[in-house]
């Protein structure tokens, strides 16, 4: 089997820096849930592109009147929830559907969880939070409209995040607790220290292929008819 190279994310050759992971659906997802850990993985695109147009809204924000430290803030968000959103919300869901487990679900669950009440927050948009959310461009009407219009895009998509994001933690739980998981599965793992790097499924299948039956050296020979004692 070829020696698989760390793809993602994708660099470009003049930095020099390499990929982390390695990330491959068709190879490395069964078919049955393929399409359901793509659309996580698009949930974590679309969230950091609301993270973006944030930080646009928020400098709209503090030009028409606001606080800077919202675009301070948007900045912030940014830099640290993009990558450790992928770090530590994708790849468990990444992980657990390929090799079934059941301790990266339950990671994915608690994080991915925290994260979907962090983006209704954002959603909801309290001023000094650094989320141009709806209670932050409604309210601001009233002092710059441009801006205020301005606000209403990520407070938009932060509630299409957050819907993304409850249809994905439901869809994964039903498939979970259909397939027998369940939190003492994950404490076994733990346990076992297996959850550091578990097996994927081929390589778990593969244990049960080989020469699982002994082998003879030689057939054995038995006398014919008339020379039985």
């Amino acid at each position: 089997m070829a020696e698989k190279v760390n793809n993602f994310p994708p660099l470009p050759k003049f930095i020099p820096l390499k990929p982390c992971f390695y990330q491959n659906f068709a190879d490395e997802i069964p078919i049955d849930y393929q399409s359901l850990v793509k659309r996580i993985y698009h949930v974590w695109i679309f969230y950091c592109m609301t993270l973006v147009v944030n930080i646009i809204a928020c400098l709209a924000w503090w030009i028409g009147g606001g606080y800077g430290v919202n675009f301070g803030l948007a900045i912030l968000w940014l830099i640290l929830f993009s990558p450790c959103g992928y770090v530590c919300w994708f790849r468990p869901a990444y992980k657990a559907f390929r090799s079934d487990s059941s301790f990266n679900f339950m990671a994915f669950f608690f994080i991915f969880g925290a994260q979907f009440i962090l983006t209704i927050l954002q959603a909801i948009g309290f001023s000094g939070w650094g989320a141009c959310g709806w209670l932050a461009a409604i309210t601001f009407f009233s002092t710059n409209v441009a801006a205020a219009v301005f606000m209403l895009f990520p407070a938009i998509m932060f509630t299409m995040s957050a819907v993304a994001m409850l249809i994905c933690i439901l869809r994964v739980h039903k498939i979970y607790r259909g397939a027998g998981g369940s939190f003492q599965k994950a404490q076994d793992e733990w346990n076992s220290g297996t959850w550091r790097n578990p097996p994927s499924r081929e390589a778990q299948y593969s244990n049960f292929s080989g020469n699982s039956l002994p082998e003879y050296p030689t057939v054995p020979n038995y006398p014919s008819g008339n020379q039985w004692p």
